[in-house]
C-alpha cells in the first residue's frame, strides 16, 4: 500500500528577524520563542526518526532542546503536534489554490493540482523516513488525518466566496470535504495518478452539474 503524504514541513531557519512567511520584523522575545519552537521540533523529528515515535518521551525531547517539559507544552499542545508544524501555512495554501487558480481552471482542477501534487520536500533526505514514521505509527496517522481535515471549513468558505454562494452552501462543503479526503484514498492506490484522474473526474462532473457556469 502506497503511503499517504501527510502535511510535512522540513524545519528551516526563522530568518533575519522576520516572522516566518511574512517578512514582518519581530522583536527579541518573538525570535527567541521561534528559536525554541524550532529547536523542539528539530529534536523531536531527529529522535523519532532515530528510535521510533513510541520509544521517545517528551522529557527526552525537552532535554535535547535544553528546555523544560513545561516549556515544551507551552509551544506544542501534544506529542503528536511536535511532528506536524506550520498548520496555518497549509490552510493558507489550500485557500490560495482556490482563490488564485489559473484563468479557465475549475475549482476541482485547482484542488486536485494542490492536494494530490507531490510534496515540495519529496527530494529531501528525511522525507521518505518521515513518511514511514507516520505510516507505521497509528497515533501520527490519526493526528495527520485530523489536522488535514480541519481545513475543510476554510476551503468550503473559499469556494463559496469564489462562486458567490452562501457560506453554508452544501455543494461547496461537499467539494471541500471530498477533495481533502481524496488525498489519503488516492495515495493508497497502486496507481495514484489514475486514481486521482478518476476521483477528481467524478468531482468535476458533479461540480459542473451543480454549477455549470463555475
Amino acid at each position: 500500500m502506497t503511503e499517504s503524504a501527510p502535511p510535512f514541513k522540513i524545519p528551516v531557519p526563522a530568518g533575519n528577524g522576520a516572522a516566518a512567511g511574512t517578512g514582518a520584523p519581530v522583536g527579541r522575545r518573538e525570535r527567541k520563542k521561534a528559536q525554541t519552537r524550532k529547536a523542539l521540533a528539530d529534536a523531536a523529528l531527529r529522535l523519532f526518526l532515530e528510535r521510533g515515535y513510541e520509544q521517545v518521551g517528551v522529557k527526552e525531547i525537552a532535554d535535547a532542546a535544553d528546555v523544560s517539559v513545561t516549556t515544551l507544552f507551552k509551544h506544542f499542545a501534544s506529542k503528536e503536534a511536535l511532528v506536524f508544524d506550520q498548520d496555518d501555512d497549509i490552510e493558507a495554501g489550500l485557500v490560495a489554490a482556490v482563490r488564485d487558480r489559473a484563468p479557465g481552471q475549475s475549482i476541482p482542477q485547482a484542488l486536485r493540482a494542490h492536494v494530490i501534487r507531490p510534496g515540495g520536500h519529496a527530494g529531501h533526505p528525511e522525507f521518505a523516513p518521515f513518511l514511514r514514521l507516520v505510516s507505521e505509527t497509528p497515533a501520527l496517522r490519526d493526528y495527520s488525518h485530523r489536522m488535514w481535515m480541519r481545513h475543510e471549513a476554510a476551503v468550503a468558505r473559499a469556494i463559496a466566496q469564489e462562486i458567490g454562494a452562501p457560506e453554508d452552501d452544501v455543494t461547496c462543503a461537499a467539494l471541500a470535504h471530498f477533495a481533502l479526503e481524496s488525498r489519503e484514498l488516492v495515495h493508497g492506490q497502486a496507481d495514484p495518478e489514475r486514481a486521482a484522474e478518476e476521483v477528481f473526474g467524478l468531482l468535476e462532473r458533479g461540480w459542473a452539474a451543480a454549477h455549470p457556469d463555475r
